[in-house]
C-alpha cells in the first residue's frame, strides 16, 4: 500500500483561459500563486491556492476537445470544496448570477449540498461543513 499524504492538485484544462482564470480567482476566491506561459506549447499553467493550500493547476491548450458526457464520463466526476452554510453560499451564487442545481441532503450524512458548474461545464461541488 503507498503512504499518502493528501491531494497535492487538480488539474483543470480551460477551454477559455482567461475566462477560467476569472471564474476560479473571483468567483471562487482563489489565489494565484505562479503563472507561467509556456511559448512551445501556446499554453498558460497557472498555480491556484484555496486560502494557504495549493489546489489547483489551471491549464489552457490551444483547441482542446469538449467534455463527452455530463457528469458520469470515466475520470473527474466533480469538485468538492467545503462552506460554511449552503443558504449563505446560495445567496452569494444568486448575487453573481451563478446558476446551480437545488440544495440536496446527503442521506448518509444530513449535510446539504449543491452543484453547479465551471465556465467550460466541469461539474462543482459545495458541500456544508
Amino acid at each position: 500500500m503507498l503512504h499518502l499524504n493528501k491531494v497535492h492538485h487538480i488539474a483543470i484544462i480551460s477551454s477559455d483561459y482567461q475566462r477560467s482564470l476569472h471564474f476560479y480567482t473571483h468567483v471562487l476566491g482563489m489565489r494565484v500563486l505562479a503563472e507561467h506561459y509556456r511559448e512551445e506549447r501556446l499554453s498558460y499553467k497557472t498555480d491556484l491556492a484555496l486560502g494557504d493550500d495549493y489546489v489547483i493547476e489551471l491549464f489552457s491548450f490551444p483547441s482542446p476537445p469538449s467534455r463527452l458526457t455530463h457528469p458520469e464520463a470515466a475520470g473527474l466526476r466533480h469538485l468538492a470544496f467545503e462552506v460554511d452554510s449552503i443558504a449563505e453560499t446560495v445567496h452569494e451564487l444568486e448575487a453573481l448570477g451563478i446558476s446551480h442545481e437545488e440544495v440536496r441532503t446527503d442521506e448518509y450524512t444530513g449535510k446539504r449540498f449543491l452543484f453547479f458548474q465551471d465556465p467550460d461545464g466541469l461539474p462543482i461541488e459545495l458541500y456544508e461543513r
